[in-house]
């Protein structure tokens, strides 16, 4: 669970957001780090029963660096001001689908799935889809799926508006394969995360997109043949 002060922090931080104000107040962002590597071992407690692949993560793969990568950001406040935490297989930095948990105010979300894969990925996603398009369509109608997470998330900029190269538009599963991001999400409440059983009822919600999860992880590392 995350403290009141921790979430003041993250509010402080974003109206105040330099480097002389962080230094000034280090001693509050040791007890944020405290606070968000806490929250982030009790969900790992709570997800590996539900989910063994994920058995040997530790709290410092699914954690991310406070500073802002800026170099090719027109923004160029240093910090970020929300929490997040990602919990895959293939841990930070290995092109696996996961479970995300991201904490802010009036943008806290839960997720899953594989946002934005790189090309031979997406290539492999959408193979996969092609030929198991049933298994997806099934993973897509499980009720739990649909009661928490309802569909993958599609806007203009994540769904070709042609089918992809390869692809004929008669394909029975071409609204799947013109998406180029395959992530569902589920919008919560930021104060959530003050309660005492928001790791349990997330974690709930979360191994929902499990199916989904196995069906992209197994596009990705299936050998070719």
């Amino acid at each position: 669970m995350i403290s009141k002060e921790s979430l003041q922090f993250l509010a402080d931080l974003k109206a105040n957001n330099n480097r002389d104000w962080f230094l000034e107040n280090k001693k509050r962002y040791a007890l944020f780090k405290k606070d968000y590597h806490q929250l982030v071992g009790d969900f790992l407690d709570a997800m590996k029963p539900l989910d063994p692949t994920l058995e040997l993560l530790e709290v410092k793969n699914c954690t991310f660096r406070i500073n802002r990568d800026i170099r090719f950001s027109k923004d160029k406040t240093p910090y970020k001001t929300h929490l997040s935490v990602w919990i895959s297989s293939g841990a930070k930095g290995n092109n696996r689908s996961g479970y995300y948990i991201h904490i802010e105010k009036d943008k806290s979300f839960i997720a899953g799935g594989l946002y934005c894969p790189e090309a031979e990925d997406l290539k492999k996603i959408r193979k996969e889809i092609a030929f198991f398009y049933e298994d997806l369509t099934a993973i897509l109608n499980e009720a739990k799926f649909k009661k928490e997470f309802g569909d993958f998330d599609r806007n203009e900029s994540n769904v070709l508006k042609n089918p992809p190269r390869g692809f004929e538009k008669e394909h029975p599963a071409i609204e799947l394969l013109k998406l180029k991001s395959f992530e569902s999400t589920q919008k919560i409440d930021f104060l959530e995360v003050l309660k005492k059983d928001f790791v349990k009822t997330m974690s709930h919600k979360l191994i929902a997109l499990r199916p989904l999860n196995e069906f992209i992880n197994r596009a990705l590392t299936t050998d070719e043949f």
